[in-house]
């Protein structure tokens, strides 16, 4: 890839840059342009690709999925961020949080990812309760609720935490008065 081309895109090899591209696709996604941010987060997800790093993939499909007008693509793009979580999940001995065993042999991954999963949870489960209720699919919808809220407990007591909780409660009004 030319360097000019990694200048535009926002892609470079280094983790910082490519948090930093998913940065800026954001940004764009938050200031209105829908199109430019998908299309900045499609090239990232082309240069991540479906095996990179877990971390990346999950947040790329975090914020990839709220530029989506369709909402099956929505789902199919949480989904996957769900996926790549649950694929970092892994690396801690099955359950999310736990290290795994030292005759295991597994790396353990970085404490950076660690936290920053911890916090993605709820919301990625937020999402897909979401997503499901705009699809008319309730059960589904309160499962992932459900697990939105039990993941919440490791939500800091700031600005985030208190926005996702409160996110939280909202869609659990609007699934009790559909009558889910």
């Amino acid at each position: 890839m030319a360097d000019d081309e990694a200048v535009t895109t926002g892609i470079a090899d280094d983790d910082e840059a490519v948090m930093t591209g998913i940065g800026q696709a954001t940004m764009l996604l938050h200031g209105g342009d829908r199109e430019e941010a998908r299309n900045r987060f499609h090239a990232l997800w082309e240069r991540i690709g479906t095996d990179g790093d877990p971390l990346h993939r999950c947040t790329l499909a975090h914020y990839m999925a709220d530029a989506q007008d369709d909402p099956d693509v929505e789902l199919a793009w949480d989904l996957r961020a769900l996926t790549a979580a649950e694929a970092l999940g892994g690396a801690f001995g099955g359950a999310f949080g736990e290290e795994p065993g030292e005759e295991s042999g597994e790396e353990r991954p970085a404490r950076r990812d660690t936290a920053a999963l911890r916090s993605l949870y709820p919301s990625l489960h937020l999402n897909l309760a979401a997503d499901y209720l705009g699809l008319r699919r309730p059960d589904d919808a309160r499962a992932h609720l459900d697990r939105a809220r039990a993941a919440s407990a490791a939500l800091g007591d700031d600005g985030y935490g208190a926005g996702v909780r409160a996110a939280i409660d909202r869609l659990d009004r609007r699934l009790r008065e559909s009558g889910a």
